[in-house]
């Protein structure tokens, strides 16, 4: 969450009557309290991504409360830290889909970094058997985006 709207709650909550404020936005979170104690800001940072495995490398698992999926074939990495963007907008159907096969030079997905687009390409051919992160997350570099067979 940007600074700037962590200041915009605090103005918003002194001008209101409001003695607690708490905004949740997907794994950020902020709480604002006001009252006999001093105010408090907590910031919940989203979870570190694991380093990303080598390039070439067989599988994937993902780990949490669902079952453990290992996913076979080639994995695609990001080239750059920004933002993941499957579509090239808003209303726009997405560039590859679970199941849809792909050539080398076909556009995978749009990485925005410092207001610059920036079209991934694939570099196998084969069939799109996982997508590995959502429309609008935050990517590192190296870390694993669609994995091809």
């Amino acid at each position: 969450m940007d600074i700037r709207k962590i200041k915009k709650l605090i103005e918003l909550l002194e001008e209101s009557s409001l003695t607690e404020l708490e905004i949740v936005e997907g794994e950020e979170s902020v709480r604002l309290m006001r009252g006999g104690q001093a105010q408090s800001t907590t910031y919940v940072a989203p979870p570190m991504m694991p380093p990303a495995a080598a390039p070439s490398a067989p599988a994937i698992e993902q780990t949490g409360a669902e079952e453990e999926e290992v996913v076979d074939g080639e994995m695609v990495l990001s080239p750059m830290v920004g933002t993941f963007f499957s579509a090239s907008g808003p209303g726009a159907e997405p560039f590859v889909t679970m199941g849809q096969k792909v050539g080398v030079g076909d556009t995978l997905c749009i990485i925005e970094a410092m207001k610059m687009f920036n079209q991934i390409e694939s570099d196998v051919s084969g069939t799109i058997v996982a997508i590995l992160v959502e429309n609008g997350q935050p990517v590192e570099y190296d870390e694993p985006l669609f994995v091809i067979r």
